[in-house]
């Protein structure tokens, strides 16, 4: 094969729009397969590359303290796409990075076109790809077909593993009743793009929150019957109403927490906040944080209508939930992400068993840069492990606890980045850089920083210890 052959990246979403930018950057050309709008999945509205189905928040930028903010700042440093596209189209949300859906995915759309090693090939792969396709990513993400999902599931022999993912809702700005809810970030933090007041927050009294739970837990619930029993919720995207069955008080310990915030008409904290969130660059949408639902329609709009400024909230996008799949890569896939039963395979995204947004164009970009060096016959060996790149990798191809037979992960399920997957430092931090000796919260988020710095330190180190091409 010659370096000409082009790479195949089956999936146009966070992951595959990713891997293609990587493998293209790296001088190889990629031919990008994308179903939509030929044909549509239940989740998305558009025909856009790397759409934004659920939060448009790529939660905190904040590299120092937040796993998240390092995968954002080491995905900075390798040229990601995704980020470059996201910063770009950046909105007010405190400290995280939350983006405008249309023009971050108008944003990905156009830079992947306008790339001269870049075809997009609009139709369904709803098979395993033809045997002269010899180096294929298939990021399907979530939301694979039902003919793919087979095929794969077929070759491995390994049946699939599954989640409900939930939408939240999305409110018209001008139906708000901003007379009773105000703009405030909490603590006043200000992050990328915004001000300290980047939130729009409703508050609740005890008695009203009371009603609103009560409400909540006997609203009618759409039923999935033959797979809802047997699927559980991914913890990092529950419905709201499944959070308040875990308890009354779990929704004011939980997205309903009002920490940081205060009522500028008591000048007190209220005894329970709903956020929302800006949604587009018009700023005239916003979402529900937190207010992921599998309510019906009917149900979302009569007890949401409950919540204080929201009586006459009028809804761009009601709630909603599917089924998301993914793979038991700890078994099923090697190092470089490849599926052992065809190595010709790689795997990138949520269907390897990562959650969220950032996470799933994390691993398209290494399955992008394993693809290209394959390619072009360099070795590119994996991101050192202390890096939140290289952790994530090493969590879902190896990390996880084997069964006792050692043939695979026992309860592999979606993973966020945290720094619990980073090794920890040589040495825990007992003092800050003045001196002073540290204590609780403050040793936890110097430890934070440090392991951060060390990441950047190692992923710098890797980048520019890159090995030449074999002869």
């Amino acid at each position: 094969m010659t370096r000409s052959n082009p790479v195949h990246v089956i999936g146009g979403g966070l992951a595959g729009s990713e891997a293609a930018w990587q493998i293209a950057e790296a001088g190889v050309p990629v031919a990008l397969h994308e179903m939509r709008p030929l044909r549509m999945t239940d989740a998305h509205k558009t025909e856009g590359l790397a759409e934004l189905v659920c939060s448009n928040s790529f939660r905190s930028d904040a590299w120092e303290t937040n796993a998240v903010g390092l995968l954002h700042a080491e995905m900075r440093r390798m040229g990601s796409l995704i980020l470059a596209a996201g910063d770009l189209h950046k909105l007010p949300a405190g400290g995280a990075l939350a983006v405008d859906r249309d023009g971050f995915s108008a944003e990905v759309t156009e830079r992947l076109a306008a790339h001269p090693l870049v075809t997009i090939e609009r139709g369904e792969v709803a098979r395993l790809p033809p045997d002269d396709w010899d180096s294929v990513v298939v990021a399907t993400g979530p939301l694979t077909s039902p003919a793919l999902s087979e095929a794969v599931r077929t070759l491995t022999g390994e049946g699939e593993l599954a989640f409900f993912d939930a939408i939240a809702p999305v409110v018209h700005l001008d139906s708000i009743d901003q007379t009773i809810a105000w703009r405030q970030s909490r603590y006043d933090k200000a992050g990328p793009g915004g001000t300290g007041a980047d939130y729009l927050n409703c508050p609740m009294s005890k008695e009203e929150y009371e009603a609103f739970i009560d409400a909540l837990l006997a609203g009618e619930k759409t039923s999935f019957k033959e797979w809802e029993a047997s699927t559980p919720y991914f913890d990092g995207c529950l419905p709201v109403e499944v959070m308040a069955e875990r308890g009354r008080d779990t929704l004011r310990f939980g997205p309903m927490k009002p920490v940081g915030l205060t009522d500028p008409r008591t000048g007190r904290r209220p005894y329970a906040v709903v956020q929302l969130r800006q949604d587009n660059a018009l700023g005239t949408l916003w979402n529900m944080v937190g207010f992921q639902t599998k309510l019906k329609h009917a149900e979302q709009v009569r007890v949401f209508r409950m919540i204080p400024g929201l009586q006459e909230a009028e809804f761009a996008r009601l709630g909603g939930l599917h089924r998301n799949t993914f793979l038991n890569s700890p078994k099923l896939l090697d190092g470089a992400l490849r599926l052992k039963a065809d190595p010709r395979l790689r795997f990138a995204g949520q269907i390897t068993g990562v959650e969220g947004y950032v996470e799933s164009a994390a691993i398209g970009l290494l399955a992008g840069r394993f693809a290209a060096a394959e390619r072009t016959g360099e070795v590119v060996r994996p991101p050192p492990p202390t890096t939140a790149l290289g952790a994530l990798l090493a969590h879902i191809t190896g990390g996880h606890l084997l069964d006792e037979a050692g043939s695979g992960a026992s309860s592999f399920q979606p993973m966020n980045i945290n720094y619990g997957l980073l090794p920890p430092l040589d040495a825990a931090p007992v003092a800050g850089a003045d001196g002073r000796k540290l204590k609780g919260k403050e040793r936890g988020a110097e430890k934070k920083r440090l392991m951060s710095r060390r990441a950047l330190a190692d992923l710098d180190a890797w980048l520019a210890a890159r090995a030449p091409a074999e002869t």
